[in-house]
């Protein structure tokens, strides 16, 4: 047994006590949506200061903790925060949450962020659906010893996010008349905003949103055997695209006035995966 894989065994030994039921969807909320889970109906919660040796988030905003509820019929744990490798962790620590929420026994991750709009049809208050997506900027986070406990040495990566789980959000979508688009979101690892030069780039190799999260964590799920899938709320057009200088105050801002539209959307979503 490697030694990260003993120790998640050790996180997840440490709080199997709290879990109050198996999670069917692991639900990571990005920036606006931290007030979903004021809306579930609360089961428990899971501190992250709690886990000996379990990364915590020091972004504003992110307020760090597992939250067990219900949405709709559909049982999820949601993080309440995540971590990211700009704020100095390991690839390694920044996933354990989403091997944590395997262990726990979901079978679903549900991805979302605030993302800079790289295509130039896209506006602030947009919503993209995530198709693929493009991780060399940043490590992997399967570089180093297999944990064979979770999956494979060369995991297959050519369908990262589920096919039929991004029929189900497009449907649900439409129903509720909210334009979803869809494309290819691009990691960097932050936490300066990119150059202008660098959304070039992005552009040219086939990026619609570009973030600092998300990836990563779709790709350790993915090498897991879970299925994944994203959204990511367009809070800014990318460096170079507008004159506006890009601020963290600005994607909040308008992460924040979409967030009821979000959240209605991404209810929604998790209600039709029963």
């Amino acid at each position: 047994m490697s030694k990260a894989y003993e120790k998640l065994k050790s996180c997840y030994e440490e709080i199997k006590e709290k879990i109050p039921f198996q999670p069917k969807v692991a639900l990571i909320l990005g920036s606006g949506l931290g007030e979903f889970a004021e809306q579930v109906q609360v089961k428990g919660e899971i501190s992250y200061h709690e886990i000996k040796g379990f990364p915590v988030s020091t972004v504003a905003g992110h307020k760090g903790r597992f939250i067990f509820g219900y949405v709709g019929e559909v049982p999820v744990v949601i993080m309440q925060g995540r971590v990211h490798y700009y704020e100095g962790y390991s690839m390694e620590q920044v996933v354990m949450p989403i091997r944590l929420m395997k262990l726990m026994g979901a079978e679903i991750l549900f991805l979302t962020n605030a993302a800079g709009g790289v295509n130039f049809e896209f506006q602030p208050g947009d919503f993209m659906m995530i198709t693929d997506h493009i991780t060399e900027f940043v490590p992997s986070p399967l570089i180093g010893e297999n944990i064979e406990e979770l999956g494979p040495r060369f995991p297959d990566m050519s369908n990262v996010y589920d096919k039929e789980l991004q029929e189900i959000m497009k449907e649900t979508a439409q129903k509720l008349n909210i334009p979803l688009k869809e494309g290819i979101y691009i990691q960097f690892t932050g936490p300066a905003y990119e150059t202008p030069t660098e959304i070039k780039m992005s552009r040219i190799l086939g990026a619609d949103a570009v973030g600092m999260s998300t990836a990563c964590e779709a790709m350790v799920a993915k090498h897991m055997g879970m299925k994944v899938c994203g959204i990511s709320c367009i809070s800014n057009l990318a460096s170079g695209m507008s004159e506006i200088p890009l601020t963290h105050k600005e994607v909040q801002e308008t992460a924040d006035k979409v967030a009821p539209l979000f959240r209605k959307l991404v209810w929604n979503i998790i209600e039709n995966f029963k």
